[in-house]
């Protein structure tokens, strides 16, 4: 994203904002699929500040997903420009919404409640030194919930994009 359109930052960059009391800081938890398999742990939170609300999880992918993944080509579209997406080295980070998880606070253990170690492996991933972008968050989402792909919709606008309920965090 560029700055000066940017509305998602990392919590460890707002200096200003802290985990509401009611919440756990689930940042180094482990998180697994719907069927257990570890996908890997919480790097940080990703936090829309216009809502003054997280709507992503930064999972940093457990080296065996990537492993099972590496050098292979997904079906996965980066920037709808139809071209296929390949991993690069440093791509090893992945978001998910936050309303797609279940979070156990006395295994401090976070489930993706509907998603599949396959679609994990080849959803497509990012590297934590960059920014990311709605084309990247769109094709997350499709990855995640084909049947609900909006790509068509006019979702362009903050409020729009995250009114799902997959970014509902109970």
């Amino acid at each position: 994203m560029e700055n000066k359109n940017r509305n998602l930052y990392k919590l460890d960059e707002l200096s200003d904002y802290k985990i509401a009391s009611n919440y756990s800081d689930i940042r180094g938890w482990k998180i697994v699929d719907a069927d257990n398999r570890t996908i890997g742990k919480i790097d940080n939170l990703w936090v829309n500040k216009d809502m003054q609300r997280v709507v992503y999880l930064d999972v940093n992918v457990d080296k065996a997903l990537i492993e099972d993944g590496r050098n292979e080509v997904h079906d996965a579209i980066a920037n709808d420009n139809g071209k296929e997406f390949i991993y690069k080295d440093g791509d090893s980070h992945i978001i998910i919404p936050i309303g797609s998880v279940s979070i156990n606070k006395d295994t401090k253990i976070v489930m993706a409640n509907s998603i599949g170690y396959h679609t994990f492996r080849n959803t497509s991933r990012f590297n934590s030194q960059n920014n990311f972008d709605r084309n990247y968050e769109r094709s997350v989402m499709k990855s995640y919930y084909p049947e609900n792909d909006s790509s068509h919709n006019d979702d362009s606008d903050d409020d729009s994009f995250y009114k799902r309920r997959e970014f509902d965090n109970h």
